[in-house]
């Protein structure tokens, strides 16, 4: 058994690194072949003020075919936020809120998962937002 963490992760951009001033559904990553699923969101300054009526929601989507996405159910993410929809893993609406690296575990059952940004309200400037998932718990390792 190998016990670098290198040889039993697999990481796969779901959001790429942009400013973003309006919604964005991600790439859907495929778990085949793992049984366990970390996402990364990091969230840069935000140049625009936010608030309740300004502000980001990131949600985990997931699908059986890499087609038709659904919210995941909050009891599929090993922490969820109330937002919007289900399947919020964080509510950006203060100053405080930006700068900052979210993560959450999917405990869901579907092949495919996305993370999708909600953009609420008028983002004249935008903010930096990323996403990758990182799959862990290989069938077969290594995994590269």
């Amino acid at each position: 058994m190998l016990r670098d963490l290198v040889s039993n992760l697999k990481g796969n951009s779901t959001l790429v690194p942009l400013v973003r001033t309006a919604d964005a559904n991600g790439v859907g990553v495929d778990l085949a072949g793992f049984r366990s699923a970390m996402i990364f969101a990091n969230v840069g300054a935000s140049g625009d003020t936010l608030s309740a009526t300004v502000k980001i929601e990131l949600e985990v989507q997931h699908s059986d075919d890499n087609s038709t996405f659904v919210a995941c159910a909050n009891a599929d993410l090993s922490a969820s936020v109330v937002g919007t929809n289900l399947g919020t893993m964080a509510l950006i609406d203060a100053p405080g809120e930006a700068s900052l690296l979210y993560v959450v575990g999917y405990k869901g059952q579907k092949r495919y998962i996305r993370v999708v940004a909600n953009i609420t309200g008028t983002h004249s400037s935008g903010t930096s937002i990323s996403a990758i998932v990182v799959k862990g718990d290989p069938e077969q390792a290594p995994t590269s």
